[in-house]
């Protein structure tokens, strides 16, 4: 069987290596000039490691994706990186149950009432009666209005602007359910991990190709996948379909009108990451992740990744990913990097007043679709695996629900769309 994969993210990856591993034939067809998807790396000549262009990193119960770097014998590293909240105008760690009991801000049975929720979701495994209630009003009535306001809503807000009052309760659940004090990350960064799957597959007799850009799926028998810059049609025993739907739907314009509609009615936001490139450390008490609990702060967290990893591995420089999800028709998805370091710059200097003196460079990475918006009853609105093209499948971040998007639920989605494809035989 010949499997065709549109997208060399993480989901295509391991879709590919599975298939192949099984013997069928896999040729994975990227867009871009590297693999990765939104965890695609850059590098610069001085450095040993790359780095990604938006923020990741593994929990340590990442089953899928960890047990898929034992498979490949892919060396992974462990730490426990410090995780704070910024609230007027201080640090404060905030990454065990220990710390949100000692955070000074609150009183000490508005602490427990927290801890006692916060717990309560985190041991419930049903997340189901969740996604019919929205976190806004929940946690402000179960939490308490002064801890969700000061802690939670600005989170909420910066997270997903003027969706937050609609997201919902299984997405909060999700993420306090997941966090793992300890983290893993792949030796060497995202990409060369991303890159030893595609020497798996080529191992396996597979192909993964790059800077070709697929123009339309056509319904058959077999599908049929027409390519941009060549204009020549090749016919596949299957396609698997990894992009957001809204550009699946461009890709094939003779699905049914109704799916369609299905698939452009998800939203999401794009990511926007700023880099600084520093001679010296930015967040000083070692914090790696800092989530930003100010409602006028222009940014949504500060991740000093050289305060997880070791910056030894790129030429001893501290690098600061300044975060944010905008809409793609935002202001501030359409500028350039030094114009949002002058809109960050009176945030960035209430953490660190003098770090511009210490400022070698920037990156600004940028990514339309990133973010899903997870409102209530969201299980009704994800489009199945299987679509209404015989023999083509779609696999995106839209579908890992109720979990929350990242490269271990990529790696899942990718096993189990090349199951469904080798069941089907």
């Amino acid at each position: 069987m010949h499997v065709c994969i549109i997208g060399a993210g993480f989901t295509g990856l391991s879709a590919g290596y599975y298939l192949s591993k099984a013997g069928h034939k896999v040729t994975i067809f990227e867009q871009d000039k590297k693999p990765g998807g939104l965890a695609v790396g850059f590098s610069k000549k001085e450095w040993e490691w790359t780095i990604e262009e938006h923020y990741h990193h593994w929990f340590s119960n990442d089953t899928a994706v960890l047990g898929l770097a034992r498979e490949i014998k892919y060396p992974v590293i462990l730490k426990r990186p410090k995780t704070s909240v910024f609230v007027k105008d201080s640090s404060y760690q905030l990454d065990s149950p220990l710390h949100v009991l000692r955070f000074p801000l609150l009183s000490l049975f508005v602490r427990i009432r927290m801890a006692v929720v916060l717990a309560l979701l985190r041991f419930n495994p049903w997340w189901q009666p969740l996604e019919k209630i929205r976190a806004h009003p929940f946690l402000k009535k179960t939490i308490g209005k002064k801890a969700y306001e000061l802690l939670w809503e600005p989170q909420l807000k910066n997270k997903f602007g003027r969706y937050y009052k609609d997201i919902s309760l299984a997405w909060f659940w999700a993420r306090v359910k997941k966090r793992t004090s300890s983290l893993a990350y792949p030796h060497g960064g995202f990409l060369k991990f991303a890159e030893a799957l595609v020497a798996e597959i080529r191992n396996g007799g597979g192909k993964v190709m790059f800077n070709v850009t697929v123009q339309e799926i056509k319904k058959g028998k077999y599908p049929k996948v027409l390519f941009a810059h060549s204009k020549k049609t090749q016919t596949f025993d299957a396609v698997i379909v990894t992009t957001p739907g809204n550009i699946f739907a461009r890709l094939a314009p003779s699905l049914p009108a109704r799916y369609v509609q299905q698939l452009t009615r998800l939203k999401g936001l794009g990511a926007m990451n700023l880099v600084l490139r520093l001679r010296k450390q930015f967040m000083n008490d070692g914090t790696y992740w800092l989530s930003v609990c100010d409602h006028g702060a222009p940014v949504l967290a500060v991740v000093e990744h050289t305060n997880f990893m070791d910056r030894n591995y790129y030429n001893n420089e501290h690098l600061v990913y300044v975060g944010n999800y905008v809409s793609p028709e935002d202001v501030r998805f359409r500028k350039n990097a030094n114009e949002l370091l002058k809109l960050y710059d009176p945030f960035l200097r209430r953490i660190n007043p003098p770090y511009k003196k210490h400022l070698i460079g920037l990156e600004l990475c940028k990514a339309p679709y990133a973010q899903p918006i997870i409102e209530t009853n969201y299980s009704r609105l994800i489009p199945p695996m299987h679509t209404p093209f015989p023999h083509v499948y779609l696999a995106n971040i839209q579908q890992v629900y109720p979990w929350d998007r990242g490269t271990n639920y990529s790696v899942e989605m990718g096993k189990q769309v090349a199951d469904a494809i080798m069941n089907a035989v």
